[in-house]
């Protein structure tokens, strides 16, 4: 294909796309809709899976010891510890430290900076490899002689999990249904075109104009719808992130929760925006014109 035909495939493909304004405004409108919940839903199911990776790294299973164990007696419990399954490390903390921790996260309360370290108990900080077996994980943990007490924060991180995965399995039908949804839309819209040039395309191949020559306009209107749907999509996924991210960040109560800034995905996401749009538009016009080329 030469420069020439290029040039004319795209000018007839782009002619194609105005042709029916009003349709590829809705063909574009609904492409836009279904790449922006593919996306929200995607982003939402990787920062759930970002959080909880942090979770698994930074959770800890806080572990008290007996009251009636001495310091060097509770110090002896970290090789027992360490020995139960799915626990990365175990941290001895004394009733000193503990206290003086205490007293760091108030600063401003006179009442907690006096505090007699009697009223805490030795602990261990236990780091778990794999957080989804918490559950199992503190119960064991809690079996340990000497142990009194387990605090594993069970709900926090099953709440992290149960986000993940719905908005995974959320993000996988709605990539396959709107995708077919679509294709179905471009193919319509652009069929609308083939069926106005109808006869134009049968004295072209009655002339003997081969099917690719047909074909190629409406495989660039199909790409231009496909790309702009994408470009629009992307910019306002962008708008869209940027205003949650920043509603997060500014609310007390989701302070747990950090946000991937988007500067970090973007590349990840206009790419896969845009090979979708292409994908979904080339493969709507090649539809709609196969039926057009058997005759």
């Amino acid at each position: 294909m030469g420069k020439h035909d290029f040039g004319y495939f795209f000018h007839e493909g782009l002619s194609n796309m105005f042709s029916h304004g009003f349709m590829s405004f809705a063909a574009i409108g609904i492409t836009v809709a279904c790449l922006l919940i593919m996306g929200t839903f995607t982003l939402v199911a990787v920062n759930a899976n970002a959080l909880l990776q942090d979770l698994e790294q930074e959770n800890e299973i806080l572990a008290y010891v007996d009251d009636s164990y001495t310091e060097e007696q509770a110090k002896a419990l970290q090789s027992k510890l360490e020995a139960v399954p799915n626990v990365a490390s175990a941290k001895f903390i004394s009733k000193e430290e503990a206290m003086e921790s205490f007293a760091e996260q108030y600063p401003d309360e006179s009442l907690f900076q006096d505090l007699d370290p009697e009223i805490f108990r030795d602990r261990f900080a236990i780091k778990i490899t794999d957080l989804h077996q918490l559950s199992q994980t503190a119960e064991q943990v809690k079996a340990v002689s000497g142990i009194a007490k387990v605090n594993a924060y069970e709900e926090i991180a099953g709440g992290f999990i149960t986000v993940r995965n719905v908005a995974t399995v959320v993000c996988v039908a709605l990539i396959a249904i709107l995708f077919v949804v679509s294709v179905f839309i471009i193919s319509n819209t652009i069929k609308l075109t083939t069926f106005d040039r109808r006869e134009e395309i049968a004295i072209m191949r009655m002339v003997g104009a081969t099917n690719g020559f047909i074909r190629w306009p409406f495989v660039y209107e199909g790409f231009l719808l496909g790309f702009l749907s994408a470009a629009i999509a992307f910019f306002l996924q962008w708008g869209l992130y940027a205003a949650v991210a920043q509603g997060v960040d500014t609310n007390d109560t989701l302070q747990l929760i950090h946000i991937i800034p988007f500067q970090q995905l973007w590349p990840a996401v206009a790419g896969i925006f845009a090979a979708a749009g292409i994908v979904i538009g080339v493969g709507g016009s090649l539809s709609a014109i196969r039926k057009f080329l058997q005759v």
